[in-house]
């Protein structure tokens, strides 16, 4: 990118304990992140897609600060957040912030709507008592919504309604990076597009960059400049989703375009349908973890392989996976060198 970017992430791993026996000894470990590196360079949208369980959400909270990283870095501008403190952090937050995925469980039903998006002002010891009400007056009106819905509750609201609530308190600081984690798949799809909308607009309106978590990849289209597909706690491909949907070059980005229904009566797709099981995170392949699952042939050529991303062509990265990208890129990432 020719912009220094907003957020770098370098080798990233969030492993959970997993425990057991009286004592509670650790035993294994959830490797939810494994490695994963990216960047999001200011005023842009990375989309990250993959099947529910891969490690989506954890990554987007490891990245806010919600989640301690295992190992790793974590670079936001160019400060060093990875193992910043409570107190380091406070500060620092103005500038991420998040958006989850089921508003009815991220607002308190207790607090009315001004005291939700109030919240941020206090904790940050920001305007006057009168600044405060004009600025979440103003929030609400950004966001679609009427001030009078500031002294009701959530739970008063539809779905749609809440996430705009949501969206209007992770605006209240100005931050320059907001992780969309899902943020329309708890929505009816009228509302879905509506909301999609609103935060297009809003990034050209306040020059966000966005974080956007989905396993809906025709969404991702929607929203994204670049699109990273993750499985199993790594990124297997990145690329502008230009590039991602028109020329996908990992079976794993393969089988997920797949399944993308199409609005044409008459289009003819073949649909991939994975064979196999997920591997577990807590004991995942010693090799390529799409190849395992899928039985590939050369699978036992990939334990012990260095299968990290290799750039195939400009701006467009896949994982160097002799189970999972053609002969002739295979050829491309791993060159036969001239006698």
């Amino acid at each position: 990118m020719t912009a220094l970017p907003l957020l770098s992430v370098s080798r990233l791993c969030v492993h959970f304990p997993v425990r057991a026996g009286i004592m509670l000894r650790q035993t294994g470990a959830v490797r939810a992140v494994d490695g994963v590196s990216l960047e999001i360079a200011p005023g842009e949208t990375l989309g990250l897609v993959g099947e529910s369980g891969c490690g989506k959400t954890t990554l987007g909270k490891a990245v806010v600060r919600l989640l301690k990283p295992t190992s790793g870095s974590i670079r936001f501008d160019t400060t060093d957040i990875t193992l910043a403190n409570q107190r380091t952090l406070r500060p620092l937050r103005r500038n991420f912030q998040m958006i989850f995925q089921d508003p009815a469980e991220s607002l308190d039903p207790r607090m009315s709507v001004r005291s939700i998006i109030e919240e941020p002002f206090i904790i940050h010891g920001i305007g006057s008592r009168a600044e405060r009400v004009r600025r979440v007056d103003a929030l609400l009106d950004r966001v679609g919504l009427p001030s009078s819905a500031a002294e009701r509750y959530s739970f008063e609201f539809s779905g749609g309604q809440r996430q705009r609530i949501g969206i209007a308190r992770s605006l209240a600081l100005k931050p320059k990076l907001i992780v969309c984690d899902e943020p329309v798949s708890a929505l009816d799809v009228s509302i879905q597009s509506q909301i999609l909308n609103l935060l297009v607009e809003l990034q050209k309106d306040f020059g966000l960059s966005y974080l956007f978590i989905a396993h809906d990849l025709s969404v991702v289209k929607h929203v994204s400049d670049r699109v990273a597909v993750m499985y199993l706690g790594k990124i297997v491909e990145v690329a502008t989703a230009e590039a991602i949907y028109r020329d996908p070059r990992h079976a794993y980005t393969k089988a997920l375009l797949s399944a993308i229904p199409s609005t044409d009566p008459a289009a003819r797709r073949a649909k991939i349908l994975l064979e196999g099981d997920v591997p577990s995170p807590i004991d995942p392949p010693a090799g390529s973890a799409f190849g395992h699952r899928i039985h590939h042939p050369r699978y036992g050529e990939t334990i012990g392989m260095d299968l990290a991303l290799t750039e195939i062509e400009a701006g467009h990265f896949v994982a160097a996976d002799p189970c999972c990208i053609t002969e002739d890129d295979w050829r491309k990432v791993r060159p036969v060198p001239h006698a």
